[in-house]
């Protein structure tokens, strides 16, 4: 008896957070140019090039939410400290900011929170790098094959 209990139990949680996810898929779901198709919808390019403040450190905000990032593509310059203060926009679904390139000086995990929390790091290398969020559930999609990515650009 104590074994069926517990299957329903689980079904039931799958079955809401997959009617969470497909809800939050279709309230995403706007077509514009300079998009790229994910299998959720869009992803729409927003850039932003980081600041430098008068220490020298290059500096750029981040709120993740529902499978997205905003901005999703930043720019910084080679060599230079970054400082990325990032916060989860709000939701009941945990996300993380990832970025794995450690032959640029960019290794990074850290799971977002409604506070804001600093990422600091100096890239080495430049070129493209991706960020992205790793959290999924069981069978379902990654939150980065929903679009939950981006990219660090370091340029000169």
């Amino acid at each position: 008896m104590k074994s069926s209990r517990f299957a329903l139990i689980i079904i039931v949680f799958v079955s809401l957070y997959s009617i969470t996810i497909h809800a939050a898929d279709a309230a995403e779901k706007v077509l514009t140019e300079g998009t790229q198709t994910h299998d959720h919808g869009t992803w729409q390019e927003k850039r932003f090039v980081a600041t430098v403040d008068g220490s020298g450190v290059q500096r750029a905000e981040i709120v993740g939410g529902e499978y997205f990032y905003d901005p999703n593509y930043i720019i910084v310059k080679v060599n230079k400290p970054v400082e990325l203060k990032v916060k989860k926009s709000g939701g009941y679904i945990p996300h993380d900011l990832v970025a794995n390139s450690p032959e640029a000086g960019i290794d990074f995990k850290l799971d977002l929170k409604r506070d804001a929390q600093t990422i600091t790091f100096t890239p080495t290398k430049t070129g493209k790098y991706p960020i992205y969020c790793d959290k999924g559930f069981l069978w379902l999609k990654s939150h980065r094959e929903k679009g939950m990515e981006g990219v660090i650009e370091v340029v000169e």
